[in-house]
């Protein structure tokens, strides 16, 4: 069955407007034959009431139950297939085949009107009983062939079928153009995606001049588009990014070691060299489990940004103490990325508090962090998201620049972001769930 099936949508189309109409067609043409084979049906047996009726007009009854034929002036068409009985005594008939004339004498005294023989042609024949007195002296049996009538219902039967034939082809033909033409569009829309596909991915179909189906697939389209063109951008300022973190901290490991077998060091020379390719080391780790780890495909997850800010404040065993207050808000993101953009938050503001941090969760899905430190110096505002940028490289703590940087991408490419305000607090701005 499924090799019958046209491999095209254009003969698929075509084939089951085909199937449609050959039902309907069939079925239309049946119930126009049983119509037609019930009409003439019934215009035979009103010739053959018409005859008999006429023929009984001529008959004369006596009270002795005699019947006598009036003669009209023109009787040749009474006499066609008519037969007049008294009792069941032909006192008239017409030349006919032994079987309709046997037929008909059988049809004289019975009470069964009218009754289908073949002698062999198809006959019709029809009784009419003559009463006198309230009793029945004779009976009048009139006869029709057939063969007209079935003549006529094959003929019809046959122009039917033809008819429903070139019918069906037209439509075919027909059905073939129309989908051809509905299907040029999308057809269009295939070339189209071909060549683009050479070219990038910075066309767009557009919904304009097309039919609702299609402009509804064209905008799906172009969505699916912009989609995958944000994952290209992404993964290109990926790429860009990742190269030009890694190569700082590479061209540090690079030169400690050339400096290493260049010549013979001290021990507390290799023991700083060893240190600074460690460092070095950490710090590309550090940045190839941030950078590499962001997703990219942008499924939205929820959190719960009070729960989680009391989470991580409850995990806080060292350092000041930190105080969640605030909204119980959902944001459209999943929790475990909002942990890695707060945790950089909370390692910067755990190195420079005194005595406390404070988290807000307001109903704008946002996450505000303070604490009673010096805060970041108002020239510095934005410097400090650059990555390898320290407020104050000389303060005597560790890190090199890269959490608030990596924190920022992180919630940038959430549709979010990270900034600093006029209060110099550091604020999360995350998508609502």
């Amino acid at each position: 069955m499924r090799a019958l099936t046209p491999a095209t949508l254009r003969g698929r189309l075509a084939l089951l407007a085909l199937t449609t109409t050959a039902i309907w067609v069939t079925l239309l043409t049946v119930i126009f034959n049983m119509a037609l084979h019930a009409q003439l049906r019934r215009q035979s047996d009103d010739l053959l009431r018409t005859r008999a009726t006429a023929v009984a007009a001529t008959l004369q009854t006596w009270p002795d139950g005699h019947i006598r034929v009036l003669e009209p002036s023109d009787d040749r068409a009474l006499d066609v297939g008519v037969w007049i009985y008294q009792g069941h005594t032909a006192i008239e008939r017409p030349r006919a085949p032994k079987g309709l004339q046997a037929s008909a004498d059988r049809m004289a005294g019975q009470r069964k009107t009218f009754m289908d023989i073949k002698t062999p042609y198809a006959w019709r024949v029809y009784s009419l009983p003559v009463m006198s007195g309230g009793r029945r002296v004779g009976t009048v049996v009139s006869a029709v062939d057939l063969d007209p009538y079935s003549d006529l219902a094959r003929l019809v039967l046959a122009g039917s079928a033809i008819l429903g034939l070139l019918l069906l082809f037209g439509v075919y033909l027909l059905t073939r153009a129309v989908v051809r033409g509905a299907l040029r569009s999308v057809t269009q829309m295939s070339e189209q995606a071909t060549q683009w596909g050479e070219h990038g991915t910075h066309h767009r179909f557009g919904g304009e001049d097309r039919p609702a189906e299609l402009a509804g697939l064209a905008r799906n389209l172009d969505q699916l588009l912009d989609r995958l063109s944000a994952v290209l951008r992404h993964e290109q300022q990926l790429t860009a990014e990742l190269s030009h973190e890694l190569r700082t901290p590479l061209a540090r490991i690079t030169a400690e070691i050339d400096w290493l077998i260049a010549r013979n060091r001290t021990a507390a020379e290799r023991d700083t060299s060893h240190q600074a390719i460690a460092a070095s080391a950490a710090t590309m780790q550090q940045i190839c489990e941030s950078l590499l780890t962001i997703p990219t495909d942008r499924i939205r997850d929820r959190c719960s940004l009070l729960h989680l800010a009391r989470d991580l404040a409850e995990r806080n065993t060292e350092g000041p103490s930190i105080v969640v207050t605030g909204k119980n808000v959902t944001a459209g993101v999943p929790a475990n990325l909002v942990e890695r953009i707060l945790m950089p938050l909370l390692n910067n503001a755990r190195r420079y508090a005194r005595t406390q941090i404070t988290v807000e969760c307001t109903a704008d899905v946002e996450i505000i962090v303070t604490d009673d430190g010096p805060g970041v110096p108002v020239e510095l505002r934005n410097a400090v998201f650059e990555p390898g940028r320290r407020a104050n490289p000389d303060d005597g703590h560790d890190g090199v620049g890269l959490g608030l940087a990596l924190a920022r991408r992180l919630a940038r490419t959430a549709d979010g972001d990270i900034a600093i305000d006029a209060a110099g607090r550091f604020v999360i701005s995350l998508p609502r769930g």
